[in-house]
C-alpha cells in the first residue's frame, strides 16, 4: 500500500533509538524526509546516516526537550530545514518508583518528560501546519493509561494526560485539515523486555524456546489475544497509517495496539 508520504516532512522525537528509531526508518522508506531527533549532540548522527546509506533523506536534530530551551533549540534546526508536515511525539521515559518511593521531584520530572516535552513541540509546530492546511499530530502513549497498574503510578498518570491532550488539541485543530491522535502500544519486543521474560522463564521452568516463552507469558502475565507482543515495526506502521493522507478522516482517537490484552469496548 503506498501510504502517499513522499515528499512530506516528519520529526520523530526520540528517534535515536527503539521504537522511535524504527518509526523514522519506516518513514523514510516510505519516502519521507524524516528528523532524526537526539537530546544530546552525535546520538541522531548515526541513525541519521543510516537512513541516508540506506537510500532514504534524512537530518539530525538535537535539543533536550525536556526544557525549553532545549525545545526551541529542536525548533530551530528543524525550521532552518523546512516546513515541517508530520510530527511525532515518541519521547518519553519510564521508571519503577512506587507509590511508597515515587516523590514529588519524581511526579514533577515524569510530566516535564512524558507531557512537556510533547507540548512544547506541539505549541511550536501546530500554528505553521495549520496555515498550510495540512498537518499531523501524533503522540506515542500506553495501554497503561487505560488500564494502569499501581507500580509507576507517576508515568501512568503523565502518559493519561497525553490522551486528554489529544482530544483537546483535536478540537483545537478542528477543521483545519490537521489532525490529533495517539498511538498506544502494550509491551513491544525489545531487549529489555525479552531479557524480562527470559528471567521469567527461568524462574517458571518455561523451556528456553522464545515463542513459547512469549506466549506464556502473554498468557499469563499480560493476558493477551494474540499469544505475542507487538515488534516496533508495527508500532511504527500503524503509526505511518495515522500520519499518512489516507487517514484524513482520523482524528482525536486512541489507537491501542497491544495483542489484545486490554480487550474493551470504547
Amino acid at each position: 500500500m503506498d501510504l502517499h508520504l513522499t515528499g512530506k516532512r516528519v520529526l520523530v522525537t526520540g528517534s535515536y533509538r527503539g521504537t522511535g528509531q524504527a518509526i523514522a526508518k519506516l518513514f523514510a522508506e516510505e519516502g519521507a524526509t524524516v528528523l532524526v531527533h537526539g537530546l544530546e549532540a552525535g546520538t541522531a548522527e548515526p541513525v541519521a546516516a543510516e537512513i541516508v546509506d540506506a537510500g532514504g533523506d534524512a537530518h539530525a536534530v538535537t535539543g533536550d526537550i525536556r526544557t525549553d530551551e532545549g525545545a526551541e533549540q529542536v525548533a530551530a534546526e528543524v525550521d532552518a530545514l523546512g516546513p515541517l508536515d508530520i510530527l511525532i511525539n515518541n519521547y518519553g521515559t519510564a521508571d519503577r518508583a512506587s507509590w511508597a518511593s515515587a516523590d514529588s521531584e519524581a511526579w514533577h520530572e515524569a510530566y516535564d518528560v512524558n507531557v512537556l516535552s510533547a507540548v512544547r513541540m506541539v505549541r511550536h509546530f501546530m500554528a505553521p501546519m495549520k496555515e498550510r492546511g495540512w498537518g499531523r499530530i501524533i503522540q506515542l502513549g500506553t495501554i497503561g493509561s487505560t488500564t494502569p497498574a499501581a507500580r509507576m503510578p507517576h508515568y501512568y498518570s503523565s502518559k493519561g494526560a497525553l490522551h486528554t491532550m489529544t482530544v483537546s488539541l483535536a478540537k483545537e485543530l478542528a477543521r483545519s485539515g490537521v489532525t490529533s491522535n495517539i498511538v498506544s502500544p502494550g509491551l513491544i519486543k525489545t531487549k529489555e523486555v525479552e531479557a524480562w521474560f527470559m528471567t521469567l522463564a527461568k524462574k517458571n521452568g518455561w523451556g528456553e524456546d522464545w515463542n513459547a516463552i512469549e506466549a506464556k507469558a502473554m498468557a499469563e502475565v499480560t493476558g493477551g489475544l494474540t499469544g505475542r507482543i507487538a515488534r516496533t515495526q508495527e508500532v511504527a506502521a500503524l503509526v505511518a497509517f495515522v500520519a499518512s493522507p489516507l487517514a484524513d478522516s482520523i482524528t482525536s482517537t486512541n489507537f491501542r495496539i497491544d495483542g489484545g490484552s486490554t480487550a474493551i469496548v470504547s
